[in-house]
């Protein structure tokens, strides 16, 4: 018996690689890396904090709750906690403090600061995460007093995107929203560097006190930024053109579209997995995927249509985000159908139907078009209870309700989905020459028969088909017409 036989008896069957699917691959590549504590000697002056790469370890998160429930707010720094976790950091603590709004000066007011700080030494955490976007003053205020870095969830959302994203258009779309957040907080050196000179009036330079050597390291940074923000930005245009023409394509091909939507873990790319048998990366994580995938797939009675996994939402979705991932949401905008996935297992899944909804209308609001229809789809059913079920039965009339995991309700889905999107819309009557058999196997394949019938002359149909193949057969119409 030989080594390699033996080793393989030792591990188990070994996967042929041609068979894994971009998932597999994906997932082996974010598994291929391991953090080995303790090693780094990395510089602990948080006044650098804006020129390095974000490091989560042990976090201490903190929440202000200004309106709604209890319950609500607790859910919300929850939700934080696993953005944390999925940055890859441990949670230590999770406090919230009840304001009538966030303290313009510390975000939670002095005295809570004095508490926080004890709470950070107490627990030897390095990290403090906000629930909520800080101002650059707030956040300077937090560092200057905790000692230890500071980031609010914008920050938090951005590092899980650059560490998920894996194409050139989802890298480039991850760094400009990063470079727009970090314009107005840079700080740190200015401070101890001269500025420019500035103006006298009646004189041609700042006069006594104000001359110096020109522009600070501070105002070199904002100018390459602002320079690196247009060269972004012109980049993800070109790629926009591309991703315009491939759709270009579908629409002059009169190929049905239907996105998928919903909130970040709700599980749209196991069911795209599932509908089209995509075999992209699927992960019990917020924001496993986020480069928009689309497959075509067919309707059960033949008809053929595409399916787009678009990037996932959240409350609060930063705005730098929305922006930068313009083209990408523009799927959802173009789109003949929307497929809004909810996680049937989470505990207020009311919430994640409000967030998306919310940045679709926004979507639709920028492009100024009215959105498609939407077909509600409540995935995980096999993970909730009968009674969250009857709940969101009485909450989202008209849904369907599906479980991507066992395959339950995807035949009643896809009947669904076939029934909402554009079919064939012209009929005609044609006889078509055995000759051109292609076209009507064409007929069969993208259209609706009605009638057939073969004649010594040829095929005789009556059928339903769209308007470019109807222009083909034309010249094949019945007594020299078609409907």
């Amino acid at each position: 018996m030989t080594e390699e036989f033996t080793q393989q008896e030792i591990n188990g069957a070994v996967a042929d690689p041609a068979e894994l699917s971009l998932g597999d691959l994906e997932r082996e590549e974010r598994s291929s890396l391991r953090r080995v504590a303790g090693l780094s000697t990395e510089l602990q002056d948080i006044t650098e904090v804006e020129y390095r790469k974000l490091r989560l370890e042990r976090v201490v998160l903190v929440g202000v709750w200004t309106e709604g429930s209890a319950l609500e707010s607790e859910a919300s720094l929850a939700e934080l906690a696993r953005l944390a976790e999925t940055a890859g950091s441990e949670v230590l603590e999770g406090l919230v403090q009840r304001r009538d709004k966030p303290d313009p000066a510390t975000y939670i007011g002095s005295g809570k600061v004095i508490e926080l700080g004890d709470i950070v030494r107490a627990t030897g955490a390095d990290t403090v995460i906000c629930d909520g976007e800080l101002s650059p003053s707030q956040l300077q205020q937090l560092e200057a007093r905790l000692k230890v870095k500071v980031i609010d969830r914008t920050a938090l959302i951005l590092d899980i995107f650059a560490q998920h994203a894996r194409s050139r258009e989802g890298k480039s779309q991850v760094e400009l929203a990063q470079l727009q957040y970090l314009l107005p907080r840079l700080r740190g050196w200015g401070e101890t560097l001269s500025r420019q000179a500035g103006g006298r009036a009646g004189g041609g330079n700042g006069g006594v006190g104000l001359r110096g050597p020109g522009e600070t390291k501070l105002e070199t940074d904002r100018r390459r930024i602002r320079a690196k923000i247009s060269k972004l930005r012109k980049e993800i245009k070109a790629m926009t053109t591309v991703r315009d023409t491939k759709r270009g394509q579908r629409v002059a091909n009169e190929i049905p579209s239907v996105a998928i939507a919903g909130y970040t873990n709700a599980g749209k790319s196991s069911l795209l997995n599932v509908l089209t048998g995509a075999g992209v990366l699927v992960e019990d994580s917020l924001f496993a995927t986020l480069d928009a995938t689309t497959r075509r797939t067919e309707t059960p009675d033949g008809n053929t249509y595409t399916l787009t996994d678009t990037v996932g939402f959240v409350r609060h979705l930063p705005h730098q985000l929305v922006e930068a991932f313009r083209s990408t949401l523009d799927e959802v905008a173009d789109a003949d159908l929307v497929v809004h996935v909810v996680d049937g297992a989470d505990p207020m899944p009311e919430w994640q139907v409000r967030a998306v909804r919310e940045v679709l209308n926004e979507i639709g609001e920028r492009r100024d078009v009215k959105m498609p229809p939407e077909l509600v789809v409540v995935n995980k059913v096999d993970a909730a209870s009968e009674l969250a079920l009857a709940r969101l039965r009485h909450l989202l009339p008209g849904a369907v309700f599906v479980s991507a995991h066992t395959g339950a309700g995807m035949g009643e889905l896809r009947e669904r989905i076939a029934g909402l999107i554009p079919r064939p819309n012209q009929q005609v009557d044609v006889l078509v020459p055995y000759a051109r058999g292609e076209l009507v196997a064409r007929v069969h394949r993208e259209g609706e028969v009605l009638t057939e019938e073969h004649t010594a002359a040829g095929t005789q149909l009556r059928a339903m088909v769209k308007a470019d193949l109807a222009g083909v057969l034309e010249s094949f119409a019945a007594n020299g017409t078609s409907a």
